[in-house]
């Protein structure tokens, strides 16, 4: 059985105005084409709907019954229908995102708070976890666009944008390195640090270029998240490694943040979504917003 709004809406129409003649005149139709979509609608239900002669016309006991089931039917897919639109011209929908918590500690609120100025009805799902995560939610659909860090290489995944976080030493105030203006690799060799896990962006960062440099670090602790990190150097663990934009880094006071002299302690940062797939409109505004942001920083 397939219901025709426009056979509905002659319905309710007639049903309302108790007139062929005034239905005809609401819906902008001639009073032919109305009757026709209402005999449309009754072989369609399999049901007399009116009563009609020429003089009036009533419902039936069945229309009278159907009468709020189609109004309701009505209201449903209208709203569908307005739904749909807003979703397609970006009025509406959830923007899905994984990112580092670097970036999730510091610029999203921001991008999230101006997207919702501009498109009240958005919402926002945010899975806020280390790189390799942020690619496999991406490869599952589980988000739609992902801030990740690290060099991409899944063919699966397709690179919006791609840009540099530089790593900075954070250290108490009273350190010997917080003394020096930069510091160097063979500085940091010599002294404890506190790196985030193995398996973040930032770790692998710093594991390669002692690599290069043929140099073992010691290494105090490895926590998971930067805000460990941070506490663990703040009870004198050791001295970490950051991105210079972690929110982190600044909400410190007892705390300095001293630049690596050394061009391998920079984090690739990339906007990603899965390959062939299409963003929902409003995904897309935010991902306008994002890259802007990203290259203004």
């Amino acid at each position: 059985m397939d219901l025709n709004l426009r056979d509905i809406r002659a319905f309710i129409a007639v049903a309302q105005t108790g007139s062929f003649t005034q239905a005809a005149t609401r819906l902008h139709l001639s009073q032919p084409a109305l009757t026709v979509q209402i005999r449309r609608l009754e072989d369609t239900l399999g049901l007399r709907l009116f009563d009609r002669n020429s003089r009036n016309v009533a419902l039936t006991p069945t229309g009278r019954d159907l009468l709020p089931l189609l109004q309701k039917s009505l209201h449903d897919m209208e709203q569908v229908l307005i739904d749909a639109r807003a979703l397609g011209d970006g009025a509406s929908g959830t923007v899905r995102i994984a990112c580092l918590p670097t970036f999730a500690a510091s610029s999203l609120p921001e991008l999230v708070q101006n997207l919702k100025k501009a498109v009240p009805r958005v919402s926002f799902q945010v899975r806020d976890v280390v790189a390799s995560m942020v690619n496999t939610l991406v490869r599952n659909e589980e988000a739609d666009i992902g801030l990740t860090g690290g060099d991409l290489d899944d063919a699966s995944l397709e690179m919006l944008h791609a840009g540099i976080d530089r790593l900075v030493v954070v250290c108490p105030k009273r350190h010997p390195l917080a003394k020096r203006r930069r510091i160097t690799l063979a500085d940091l060799g010599a002294t404890p640090l506190v790196l985030t896990a193995q398996g973040t962006s930032v770790r692998a960062v710093v594991d390669s270029a002692f690599s290069k440099a043929r140099c073992v670090p010691e290494i105090a602790c490895e926590p998971t998240y930067m805000m460990s990190a941070v506490a663990m150097v703040r009870a004198g663990l050791g001295v970490t490694i950051l991105p210079a934009s972690a929110r982190e880094v600044r909400a410190e006071p007892e705390l300095v943040v001293r630049p690596v002299d050394d061009p391998a302690f920079t984090r690739p940062i990339a906007l990603i979504k899965k390959r062939g797939r299409t963003l929902p409109p409003v995904t897309e505004i935010f991902v306008a917003m994002l890259i802007e942001k990203l290259e203004a920083d």
